[in-house]
């Protein structure tokens, strides 16, 4: 039925089609995935590490080891359950300087739940002496009335001008360095003129700030160093604690074109002049 010619056609074919299966089989015809560079396989690395060490985290549970009642911070009490009236009740005996010398009289002292009790009693660790009652040490404190605690102390608000350096120092926060500091300051002022200049004093804290303003006040007429800033000289302005020579310029040169300074206002134009400070500068200042 084929002539000479169809047949070596269909063989052709038939050979071609072969080899296009042959070639599909052995060679990848998929495109090619650029190779990443250094930077990619080290940030890979990096993101694999961090994944590996998220899951570490998740997985980890918080473990209580054994520990003495007596010494329980705020975060350690928090991560075992307590409340924060709880935490305070052991603080306020603590302060009385005793101590609980067993799982019940904690309970006593804090008022935790049976169920919370179970649980972080077994952690309990006393001393040597106090599971050994014989010891001459032992102290029982099983029949003391722990409802009654002192009252605290009131503050007593002082005049931050005249107050002493123990004064300063019952701040919180504050110790015997930064004390020394806080009277420095007040003596390059001759005083202060406002309590908000305390949180611009190196090493009190927010925190020490928040006491300070609990603590102390701002009495009438502070007796305190005036600068007159129309008519200072520059080295004499850079004296003023509140700026350097190239404020102290940069005033100089405001008023020379400006018919001096005369109010907050004006001091807001002058280049490099600390706005954040600027009600508390102006109470220092003579216009």
């Amino acid at each position: 039925m084929f002539s000479r010619e169809h047949r070596s056609g269909i063989f052709l074919l038939l050979l071609i089609v072969t080899l296009f299966q042959i070639g599909w089989y052995f060679f990848d015809f998929s495109p090619k995935t650029p190779k990443p560079s250094n930077d990619e396989l080290q940030w890979l690395a990096m993101q694999s590490e961090i994944d590996s060490l998220k899951q570490i985290n998740n997985d980890k549970k918080y473990e209580i080891k054994p520990f003495n009642p007596n010494f329980i911070t705020d975060y350690k009490g928090s991560v075992l359950g307590m409340s924060v009236d709880e935490i305070d009740r052991l603080h306020k005996f603590r302060a009385l300087d005793k101590y609980v010398n067993s799982a019940k009289e904690f309970q006593q002292v804090t008022k935790v739940s049976n169920e919370l009790l179970n649980k972080i009693s077994p952690n309990f660790k006393f001393p040597d002496w106090v599971t050994n009652k014989n010891n001459s040490n032992y102290k029982d404190y099983s029949n003391v009335n722990f409802k009654k605690f002192p009252e605290k102390k009131a503050t007593v608000i002082k005049d931050i001008n005249t107050a002493s350096k123990e004064d300063i120092m019952e701040v919180y926060g504050i110790g015997d360095k930064i004390s020394d500091i806080v009277l420095q300051e007040k003596e390059k002022f001759g005083a202060f003129a406002s309590i908000e200049q305390l949180q611009y004093v190196w090493g009190v804290s927010p925190e020490a700030y928040e006491d300070i303003q609990k603590r102390f006040f701002i009495g009438q007429n502070p007796t305190i160093k005036k600068v007159d800033i129309n008519n200072l000289s520059i080295k004499e302005l850079s004296k003023f604690p509140y700026f350097d020579y190239n404020l102290a310029r940069q005033i100089v040169i405001y008023r020379s074109a400006n018919d001096d300074i005369k109010n907050i206002e004006d001091l807001t134009k002058i280049k490099g002049m600390p706005n954040e400070k600027i009600k508390i500068i102006a109470l220092y200042l003579e216009f």
